[in-house]
């Protein structure tokens, strides 16, 4: 469990470094479970397996997440979503108990359910960025803004290879999604920052994690991760938990709407969202 300096911390800042909470063992069993879901190899399928950079027909609805991006042509991030539905080993780090019971915490809820999850894979050398950007605002079907995100890291994620970085305080400030853009650093600017809360300060800061060790953040924020130019390999899985409270409110596409089985305005639910934390009976 979080101590309430954690607790506050995160409250504070959107994003807080967790405990190591994968052996070596168990980390090496989801690297060799990754490798067969990305050569297809098993025998159910994730919702997604593609380049996020790509243009391939599958990418995710994303507005203008890359507009004005500079990438070379030969850079990858490869995004598998929903990595549960295919491999039982990430079903169960899904529901690891360590990372529910603070994940609840940080929510302040005693039923979490999986929104989806996600792999990024930046390889090595060619490893491209990935976007500043909310996730909220990415997933128009739910509502409130409530989610938290528990990042764990399969390899050293460290800046040489592109770890994530994340803006203290940012969840505050509501949904910016549209306006967030990069400089040539890979720093974070808003188009408009007369838009800002007054004293909003968007300097970000890296968000090193070990390998087998949590981190979490919030669903509203800003956070990024630059290109991966190093011989090491990058490999995280994070999972997206929704809090008990969470409702169906679709206002666009996405690619988990069509495994959505209850109506607008009702709790998001179903066996495609399952619960992996809850008081007992509750399912």
């Amino acid at each position: 469990m979080l101590n309430e300096s954690q607790v506050a911390e995160f409250e504070k800042n959107g994003f807080l470094k967790g405990s190591v909470v994968l052996s070596e063992e168990e980390v090496e069993r989801l690297r060799d479970e990754l490798d067969d879901v990305l050569q297809g190899k098993t025998v159910k399928k994730p919702v997604l397996n593609h380049n996020l950079l790509g243009d391939d027909e599958d990418k995710p609805d994303s507005g203008s997440l890359y507009e004005g991006m500079k990438m070379t042509a030969n850079e990858k991030v490869v995004q598998v979503v929903n990595i549960w539905m295919a491999s039982d080993a990430f079903f169960q780090h899904a529901a690891n108990k360590t990372i529910c019971e603070e994940v609840a915490q940080l929510c302040n809820s005693d039923t979490l359910r999986i929104w989806h999850d996600q792999i990024q894979y930046k390889p090595p050398i060619t490893g491209g960025p990935t976007a500043w950007h909310q996730d909220h605002p990415l997933w128009p079907i739910i509502q409130p803004a409530d989610l938290v995100s528990a990042w764990v890291a399969l390899d050293d994620a460290v800046i040489e290879n592109g770890c994530m970085w994340m803006v203290p305080g940012s969840h505050k400030w509501g949904n910016h999604q549209k306006h967030l853009a990069s400089d040539d650093n890979f720093m974070p600017y808003h188009r408009h920052p007369e838009l800002l809360p007054e004293g909003a300060d968007t300097k970000a800061v890296p968000f090193e994690i070990k390998k087998g060790q949590v981190g979490y953040h919030h669903s509203l924020t800003w956070h990024g991760s630059p290109h991966n130019r190093s011989e090491m390999k990058r490999r995280a899985i994070a999972v997206h938990y929704m809090p008990g409270h969470t409702r169906h409110e679709p206002t666009n596409n996405h690619v988990m709407l069509s495994y959505v089985t209850v109506n607008k305005g009702d709790i998001m639910q179903g066996e495609h969202f399952p619960v992996v934390y809850a008081p007992a009976g509750v399912r």
